[in-house]
């Protein structure tokens, strides 16, 4: 059994599955497009204007693997109530990650050392995604 996260990211899949690629290696597995579906949708199942948007994605990160989608592209996505969780195995990856994902986005707890890491922080990148990002104990 496996639990992956699965994003819709309404309308920004593509550009956050390459901001992923640059900033953390992550490798683009998959991407398939509404227009490639092997099985046509049902007349209405998809909004009109969508074609090209991304129907499925899956990016290796690690050991990990990210899903993602468009979605319907109906307004911005709302990433709550979660955060996803970046292991890194020194203080300098955790450093230059946590830089590169708060790019265009807000950091919510700097990176500072506690208890359990030397290196832990909060940051929403630019897509809305909470990321925690520590080094490995």
């Amino acid at each position: 059994m496996q639990v992956q996260p699965y994003l819709f990211f309404e309308g920004r899949a593509e550009e956050a599955a390459e901001f992923y690629r640059k900033t953390l290696g992550a490798e683009i597995t998959m991407l398939v497009r509404f227009k490639d579906n092997p099985e046509p949708p049902q007349p209405g199942a998809i909004p009109p204007g969508i074609e090209n948007k991304v129907l499925h994605l899956s990016l290796r990160i690690g050991d990990t693997m990210l899903m993602g989608s468009d979605g319907d592209c109906d307004g911005p996505a709302k990433f709550q109530g979660f955060s996803l969780s970046l292991t890194v195995s020194s203080d300098a990856e955790a450093e230059r990650v946590f830089a590169a994902l708060s790019e265009g986005g807000k950091v919510q707890t700097p990176l500072i050392k506690t208890f359990f890491s030397s290196g832990f922080g909060v940051v929403t990148d630019r897509f809305g995604v909470s990321w925690m990002v520590m080094v490995a104990a």
